[in-house]
């Protein structure tokens, strides 16, 4: 879909919820087994009854992620703006009913006649400092209201901390289109504390196993090779 200069705050509202959609329901179908794992002694009612916890967590984490990325650029007088990708839509659904979630429906689409290095690396930064942030405020709201284990609040906390450095940590690895290959171009000092904070905090807040980092970056790896296919 071409980028337009007209092209309404309603439209991109309509394009950025959509995604979020895409992205929510993904995760509910890959926490739940996919079709297979809900057609074979899977709890729906349950299953549904959580929903909201995931609904919470992909759109604070995905939607201020990609705000951020636009009201950054912006500031340095680009045009930005939320685009979806009818590819990536698919793919998003169709990876999470069979199990795995394969989430790239739309991204943030920048168009400026110059960029310096700081300035780009600066915009694509924003995105996973939000998520830093996002982060911050779940833990220490998990510390101040210290509910109890398995209760709904704490679940839903621990799910918000856990999308929030998945996705800050997915979208830091160096690899385009990626923010983590334009953060890298701009300043390698700032990478590396950014990309070993964010790798700590995975191991000791998410429980990522190392298998599962590398599926990441393969996922990174396949996202290079279809971006100009998406838009």
């Amino acid at each position: 879909m071409a980028f337009r200069l007209d092209t309404p705050a309603s439209a991109e509202l309509r394009e950025i919820i959509v995604a979020d959609a895409a992205l929510i329901l993904g995760f509910f179908m890959v926490l739940n087994g996919g079709i297979v794992g809900l057609a074979h002694g899977g709890n729906v009612d349950q299953a549904l009854l959580y929903l909201p916890i995931i609904a919470i967590g992909v759109t604070l984490s995905f939607v201020l992620h990609e705000l951020m990325h636009k009201f950054v650029a912006q500031r340095y007088g680009a045009i930005a703006g939320f685009r979806t990708s009818a590819m990536g839509l698919a793919i998003t659904v169709a990876s999470g009913m069979f199990g795995f979630l394969l989430g790239i429906p739309g991204a943030t689409m920048i168009y400026v006649h110059s960029f310096t290095k700081r300035q780009n690396g600066l915009v694509s930064l924003a995105g996973p400092l939000t998520n830093f942030v996002i982060f911050g405020v779940a833990l220490a709201l998990l510390f101040a209201i210290n509910p109890p284990l398995n209760s709904y609040i704490e679940k839903a906390l621990g799910f918000t901390i856990f999308i929030s450095l998945f996705l800050a940590f997915f979208n830091m690895l160096p690899i385009m289109p990626l923010d983590g290959s334009k953060v890298l171009a701009w300043s390698k000092p700032v990478y590396a504390v950014v990309m070993g904070a964010l790798l700590v905090l995975m191991i000791t807040f998410a429980v990522i196993p190392i298998i599962y980092l590398l599926y990441m970056l393969g996922f990174a790896i396949l996202i290079s090779f279809l971006y100009k296919n998406m838009f």
